[in-house]
């Protein structure tokens, strides 16, 4: 059973306030991602946290999903399963494998940040047509403050010239998922818990693959490793990722991945209170600016939102 359309333009001003609550929620589970693996790190290899972290978000939806994933079609199944394997063992992996090859933190972090402007370059191959005026001047400002929140921490490093591109391969990889998420036909609709335990169980087995591959799935258990998969399955992942699939139902790719232009400044935030890193003066003129552009491409989304309702109701 597929969720009822959200009308945040409609004149119900209960769904607008919903639907802008779900959004700032959105921002901040989506942060504390960056936080809480640059935590697990200590303790255990980027991907074999990934790997229980998907094991965990799995486990806890099985009770919600089971009835449903039952009753769906192998095809249905399988498109979830392809959009969990783009949407999260893509980016994750493309993203901590691109820093672990030697790509600086801070400009895997700045490509994974441009996620609404691939989102919006796919969407111009893909539907051949090209965006408004003041959807291109949104994402401008979107980069600039992007760039200028994270400028003191990007260098070039000394990487081999061809890691650099798996970074970007990652980002790609989430937004081709969000495009297609986002043009499902009613008929592979599914549940939200039951999507998203689709997508945290397959991303599960390709991390046990690649995880395994590089030591025992099984690691010495500690306090540190324990609140970090928890920190990223249930904040990153089961809230994040839940955010994201349920804000993209109800709205379009281009609101909700800009959304996330506002997510460096946030990540500031969060390793502010929890590693006593101190914000600085052009953090928060990025912010500012970040924000300007996603005012800007806000706007426009919302002529879209009424389609994508009538698409849900078809």
């Amino acid at each position: 059973m597929s969720l009822p359309p959200f009308r945040p333009s409609s004149h119900s001003g209960k769904a607008a306030l919903w639907l802008a609550a779900a959004e700032v929620l959105l921002i901040v589970a989506w942060s504390s991602g960056f936080v809480g693996i640059r935590f697990a790190a200590d303790y255990a290899p980027v991907l074999l946290v990934a790997f229980w972290r998907c094991v965990v978000v799995a486990f806890a939806l099985l009770p919600l999903s089971v009835r449903a994933i039952r009753r769906a079609s192998p095809l249905t199944i399988a498109v979830h399963a392809g959009i969990g394997l783009l949407a999260m063992t893509g980016y994750l992996t493309g993203v901590s494998k691109g820093i672990e090859y030697g790509v600086p933190a801070g400009l895997a972090a700045l490509i994974a940040d441009l996620l609404p402007l691939g989102t919006t370059l796919l969407s111009m191959l893909l539907q051949r047509r090209l965006p408004d005026g003041r959807v291109w001047s949104g994402l401008a400002l979107g980069v600039s403050g992007v760039t200028l929140a994270t400028g003191s921490a990007i260098s070039w490093g000394d990487a081999p010239l061809w890691s650099y591109l798996l970074p970007l391969a990652g980002m790609l990889a989430l937004a081709l998922a969000t495009l297609w998420q986002e043009r499902l036909p009613q008929t592979q609709a599914m549940s939200l818990p039951a999507s998203l335990g689709i997508q945290s169980a397959v991303s599960a087995l390709a991390f046990a693959a690649m995880a395994g591959a590089e030591g025992p799935l099984l690691p010495t258990v500690t306090t540190g490793f324990v609140i970090g998969v928890l920190w990223t399955a249930l904040l990153a992942t089961l809230a994040g990722y839940g955010l994201y699939w349920f804000c993209l139902r109800h709205t379009s790719a281009l609101r909700v991945t800009s959304l996330l232009f506002l997510s460096p400044f946030v990540t500031f935030c969060w390793a502010g209170l929890m590693f006593n890193e101190p914000l600085s003066w052009p953090m928060l003129l990025g912010a500012a600016v970040a924000g300007s552009g996603l005012w800007l491409l806000i706007r426009p989304a919302g002529r879209d939102e009424p389609k994508t309702a009538q698409r849900a109701e078809k």
